[in-house]
């Protein structure tokens, strides 16, 4: 344990921010996975809005590196395609 009262305050902030980004990046793991549950066209339609924007305000944020959120948009941007040409 630190001694510093400097460095006890840097553990608090790093552990503060921490649990900020696990529940930030389980926010963003959630909405992609409501994505491909979307039962239908249309709410697979609204539920990739709301995870394009999460997925962008992760990376605004610096949790997510900006090339890994366009991965995990293009990913599921290709999954929902791909759920839509088997089903048709």
């Amino acid at each position: 344990m630190p001694r510093i009262k400097s460095a006890k305050k840097r553990v608090e902030v790093t552990e503060r921010n921490r649990k900020r980004n696990i529940a930030f990046k389980s926010a963003v793991r959630t909405a992609i996975k409501k994505v491909l549950q979307g039962a239908t066209a249309e709410e697979r339609s609204d539920s990739l809005k709301a995870a394009y924007s999460i997925i962008d305000r992760a990376v605004l944020k610096g949790i997510v590196h900006k090339n890994a959120g366009a991965r995990f948009k293009a990913r599921v941007a290709k999954s929902v395609i791909r759920q839509e040409s088997a089903a048709a």
